[in-house]
């Protein structure tokens, strides 16, 4: 069959808004079809996440990282122009950088010695008398850059059509969350990427990591073991499904979506939220972090930056885990049962040692791969695929939680209105609807 006779709003999923009832089609996760023509009509058409401007913010520093199966060079030439080439040689095809990051004036592929200046500009071909003058008259044979990039607050986007619609009406309500990531610290100086960066890989389908990546519904059972070791280093730990609520989740428009509190979760921030194991001095220097950042931006915007959390969610692939730790991660499938996950820590420039420490800490201790949550969730994800190997015989996957009141002022963040907010839009991207 081809992918393209493949009708996903007539099969694939099913809203109900009258009965209350969402169910997802487990072919979804396992047909490589499917998959096939999530490549063409989503990571081919919608903005996705390359790299963050701290890692080239100098000229001639440059990144080489594989963007939705394209091997990519986002870098800044030595004019301190942006950058995103495919990191292909225009004669025979092979990668032209093989580093992962670093600097260069050029970049030469090893395969016969053509080279390129930081600009792209084809500057040398070996034995150049065989080449005629006019040759690259029209710079065919120059680094290809792709269709469309841009920056949002520091990051860094690409997308793989010429004819998408500008990053900034693509992020749509999610842009302003993404801003608010790019404020943390006190002195206003902008993020960074921390060096290195955490890779793994899971049996399983890429929409999971999606899906749960803001599921509140699971914390409770799937990370008990973290909430005993709060609770024990805390003395206390919240109820996250208390009478009062444990957040809200939000539709932002395009696909995306956000999971969020205020001072609604168990757990400190290294921006300016103490609990009492971190000590008084800690503390002491977080209010003053606090104190600085809302005469930057407001009071009441401080108030919402540090002391609340947020899982956003940029469609298809992107989430901003800005919780015990700020996290960027990005997820790309190679196969319907295995994905593969980059995830960096994001901090501010010039915060103290201290800070700096115990926001590594608290990323190691959750977010990071020996921490209490990655591999609890990366497990259940795996135990889902293998579940929907008898997907004939149990077909459809129950996301209806909390529906019938997803219109009103408030979600429950342990409802799954980010979770239907994605499949809503896979459904239609997939029927050929425009991004």
């Amino acid at each position: 069959m081809n992918p393209q006779d493949l009708d996903p709003i007539g099969w694939a999923v099913v809203d109900d808004k009258a009965r209350g009832v969402f169910r997802v089609h487990r072919r979804a996760f396992v047909d490589a079809q499917i998959l096939e023509l999530e490549r063409a009509r989503i990571f081919s058409r919608c903005w996705i996440y390359a790299a963050h401007a701290s890692e080239v913010a100098e000229p001639g520093q440059y990144v080489a990282r594989k963007v939705a199966g394209r091997e990519l060079i986002v870098n800044r030439d030595r004019d301190g122009r942006l950058h995103v080439f495919f990191n292909t040689c225009t004669h025979r095809g092979a990668l032209v950088c093989r580093e992962a990051k670093g600097r260069a004036r050029n970049f030469s592929c090893p395969y016969h010695g053509w080279t390129f200046a930081d600009d792209g500009r084809l500057v040398h071909q070996p034995i150049p008398e065989s080449y005629a003058p006019d040759c690259n008259s029209d710079g065919a044979l120059n680094l290809r850059e792709v269709p469309r990039f841009d920056e949002f607050c520091g990051f860094i986007f690409v997308n793989y059509d010429a004819q998408a619609i500008p990053l900034a009406d693509y992020l749509a309500d999610a842009g302003d969350y993404l801003r608010m990531a790019s404020q943390h610290g006190a002195a206003g100086a902008g993020m960074e990427i921390v060096s290195g960066t955490q890779t793994y890989c899971a049996k399983a389908n890429w929409k999971l990591l999606q899906e749960n990546s803001a599921d509140g519904y699971h914390a409770d059972t799937t990370h008990a073991s973290y909430m005993d070791y709060i609770k024990a280093r805390e003395g206390s730990v919240l109820n996250l499904y208390s009478e009062k609520g444990f957040g809200r989740v939000r539709n932002l428009g395009r696909g995306h979506s956000v999971s969020e509190s205020i001072w609604g979760t168990p757990w400190g921030r290294p921006c300016a939220r103490a609990m009492p194991s971190f000590g008084a001095e800690i503390k002491a220097e977080m209010d003053a972090v606090f104190e600085t950042m809302a005469a930057r931006v407001g009071r009441e915007r401080a108030d919402f930056i540090c002391h609340g959390d947020r899982n956003l969610l940029i469609f298809p692939n992107l989430v901003v885990n800005d919780v015990c730790a700020l996290t960027i991660r990005t997820f790309y499938p190679s196969a319907p049962d295995y994905f593969e996950v980059n995830a960096w820590a994001l901090a501010p420039r010039g915060e103290s040692q201290t800070l700096r420490d115990l926001r590594l800490r608290n990323y190691l201790e959750f977010l990071g791969p020996g921490g209490f949550a990655t591999p609890d969730d990366q497990e259940m994800l795996e135990l889902c695929q293998r579940g929907y190997q008898a997907h004939a015989g149990v077909e459809w996957n129950d996301l209806s939680r909390g529906m019938a009141t997803e219109d009103g002022p408030s979600p429950a963040k342990q409802d799954e209105l980010q979770m239907r907010t994605f499949w809503r839009r896979w459904r239609d991207l997939l029927a050929g609807a425009a991004v």
